[in-house]
């Protein structure tokens, strides 16, 4: 008549049947239970009584699953929001070295324009040195020509 469950995880149902003359409910005599039925009243009532029972447990259950649940939940949040400040933290790291990155360039093209500098600077002082050189040579040259146009005047 009602179905019992026996066990508490899923629940298989099961019919259950009635016993024979064992319960106590049904010890009545067979003029009253004919008449009124109040023994198939009360072993309804049991079986019902049983019913919520079990629904209880069921609600339990579900309760301690959804508790379980909802704990798996928050540690992977937890672990989820670490996975995501360790990539935050490399992203960083990422930023930071492409800006070393940039200022190293940065500061080889200051060095590197200051060697163009001082090529040209070099370029400069000894094309000045060679105009100096030059100056001196054709000084020198005019004063050998002064000494031998003197010595030859003097023979």
């Amino acid at each position: 008549m009602f179905d019992k469950f026996k066990n508490d995880e899923g629940g298989e149902m099961v019919e259950e049947r009635p016993e024979e003359t064992s319960n106590a409910e049904s010890v009545e005599t067979p003029a009253e239970s004919s008449q009124i039925g109040i023994g198939e009243l009360m072993g309804k009532r049991a079986k019902l009584e049983e019913a919520i029972d079990y629904v209880g447990l069921m609600i339990k259950n579900l309760k301690d699953k959804r508790t379980l649940l909802e704990k798996d939940i928050e540690e992977e949040s937890v672990d989820i929001k670490n996975l995501k400040e360790k990539l935050q933290k490399v992203s960083e790291y990422i930023d930071e070295e492409n800006r070393g990155i940039m200022e190293l360039a940065s500061k080889r093209k200051r060095v590197e324009d200051e060697a163009d500098e001082v090529g040209t600077i070099i370029n400069s002082l000894r094309d000045k040195l060679a105009g100096v050189d030059r100056i001196i040579d054709d000084e020198g040259n005019r004063v050998r020509k002064i000494k031998e146009s003197k010595n030859s005047l003097e023979s």
